[in-house]
């Protein structure tokens, strides 16, 4: 198939090329802010401040979230495109862009950083929205581009809190990106088999009454250094912990792909004179294909969390990070991204990429490769063939597989999921790379600008095709709604605040400096 641009889609890939110093030095900055899950402050407000300087209206802090944000730009009336940045890291990830193990200059490995990563998704997504609109304006096209800043996508947290309140409603179409991150999802866009459902909770375990443990008149306690004291959260906190690994192969019926991770965001309270501790928390995250599912996994939760508080004298508190919904497929949206994407091809590492590549493998010992990157990613593979490789890991009655909260835009506009390549290294016999290695090529101009410039252009392609192209319009849409008619009609399940107000890890400044801590409040 031969693509014809029109003078917008060519003069958007132009400005993409003439933006990309811009772009480079854009990713850079985010990966250096290396923010986490609801504490991207820098990152946020440096997005909010570049959209208005090119133009954008910028609502802060939308849907009740600090580091979230909706920006738009119109040219008058006419469909809205819609497009994302995320902008989170994880923590214990900070590697400096570097071909050598380091963390970033006045930090330790604990300090957050990039590895998906977040800061070239953002960039790419932000290359394609000014390359759209500056097609826009100079081809007199009418429209609007509406710009969400998506803040802790780690834990699945921004879109469904967004979809439950209006922010995609509106929209002729989404473009979600996502570096490359498993195959076959390499230079090509999702099919039939969607991001599944994912639950994400906190549990509070509190001992605020530890003088009533063991007592049954509430009698003082006699000698209060060796007297019987309630175990405190520390001890609930150990107990859930231990008894949901215990039971993990009962959660669920032994098919379909689903996993549940934990992470312990309080606990060591104790003070001494033998004081129980007051505040001990875990965050439990499920990736699931089905919603049934993860209601399933979420009643064991519950039991085992009663259980901890009872026999560590506390009471527990259940709070929502997020509840997400299953992905749609349309099928429309994803043959016109395909088809952008075979336009502009797959994305090329030139020698100078190599080079560096070389010095990781020589700094880690292992012989350098004269070919080191895999060659799946400057290959395109066509979405039915994608689909195809996938499923064959995949029970027939598995709808879908992983999870990434995209998914809850699939219910509110007809959405396109595009993966396109990072860079990523021929296996060195037995010898597995580490996972720096992966974050230090996120953040290594040389080594990302290449996935910047192919995403960049080919969401762009994308965004112009929708507002040119009415009649594709029509068919997405009426494919939009026969899905979610198909699929339940499953509306937002958020009914709940942003979960803000929690220990999150975050960096602070100090006296000694910028450092990374988990707050006291």
């Amino acid at each position: 198939m031969i693509y014809h641009f029109s003078n917008a889609q060519s003069y958007a890939v132009h400005v993409v090329d003439e933006r990309m110093a811009e772009l480079s030095q854009w990713c850079s900055t985010i990966f250096d802010f290396g923010e986490t899950a609801w504490r991207e402050y820098e990152s946020a407000a440096w997005y909010m401040t570049q959209l208005r300087k090119e133009g954008f209206s910028v609502e802060e802090g939308s849907g009740g979230m600090p580091t979230a944000f909706c920006a738009e730009w119109s040219n008058g009336g006419g469909p809205t495109v819609g497009l994302y940045a995320e902008y989170d890291g994880i923590p214990g990830n900070c590697q400096a862009a570097d071909t050598k193990k380091r963390p970033r200059d006045g930090l330790g490995y604990s300090a957050g950083g990039h590895t998906d990563p977040h800061s070239g998704l953002g960039i790419s997504t932000f290359g394609a929205l000014l390359a759209t609109k500056a097609a826009m304006e100079k081809y007199g096209l009418k429209g609007r581009l509406r710009y969400t800043g998506e803040p802790a996508e780690k834990v699945r947290g921004s879109k469904p809190i967004h979809a439950a309140k209006g922010y995609y409603d509106g929209l002729s179409a989404i473009l979600s990106f996502h570096p490359f991150y498993m195959l076959p999802m390499c230079n090509t866009v999702r099919w039939d088999t969607h991001c599944g459902a994912a639950y994400s909770m906190i549990y509070r375990f509190i001992c605020d009454e530890p003088e009533n443990w063991g007592t049954s008149d509430g009698a003082p306690i006699p000698q209060a250094h060796s007297a019987v004291r309630a175990p405190g959260a520390n001890d609930a906190l150990v107990q859930m912990y231990q008894s949901s690994k215990l039971v993990r192969e009962s959660m669920l019926p032994h098919q379909g792909g689903w996993s549940i991770s934990e992470a312990i965001l309080t606990a060591g309270q104790a003070t001494a004179d033998n004081l129980p501790a007051e505040l001990g928390e875990i965050q439990y995250m499920m990736r699931v294909p089905a919603l049934d599912m993860a209601e399933q996994i979420t009643a064991v939760l519950d039991q085992n969390a009663q259980a901890a508080a009872i026999m560590t004298g506390c009471r527990v508190e259940r709070h929502w990070v997020s509840k997400s919904r299953p992905g749609l497929p349309n099928h429309t949206m994803a043959g016109l991204v395909w088809d952008a994407l075979s336009a502009i091809r797959a994305p090329e590492w030139g020698e100078s990429a190599k080079v560096l590549v070389r010095e990781i493998q020589s700094n880690l010992g292992i012989p350098p490769m004269e070919e080191p990157f895999i060659e799946e990613i400057t290959s395109l593979i066509s979405p039915k063939d994608a689909e195809a490789l996938l499923r064959k890991d995949l029970p027939p009655s598995q709808k879908n597989s992983t999870s990434d909260d995209y998914t809850d835009m699939c219910w509110h506009a007809p959405t396109a999921r595009l993966y396109i390549a990072r860079p990523a290294l021929k296996p060195a016999g037995s010898k597995a790379y580490p996972a720096w290695v992966m974050n230090a090529m996120g953040g290594i101009p040389e080594l990302i600008n290449p996935m910047i410039k192919t995403a960049a252009k080919t969401l762009a392609l994308s965004a112009l095709r929708v507002l040119e192209d009415q009649s594709l319009r029509n068919a997405a849409y009426a494919e939009f709604e026969r899905r979610k008619e198909e699929n339940g009609n499953i509306p937002p399940l958020c009914d709940y605040d942003p979960p803000v107000q929690f220990r999150w890890p975050e960096y602070v400044q100090t006296v000694r400096g910028r450092d990374w801590v988990i707050p006291s409040s």
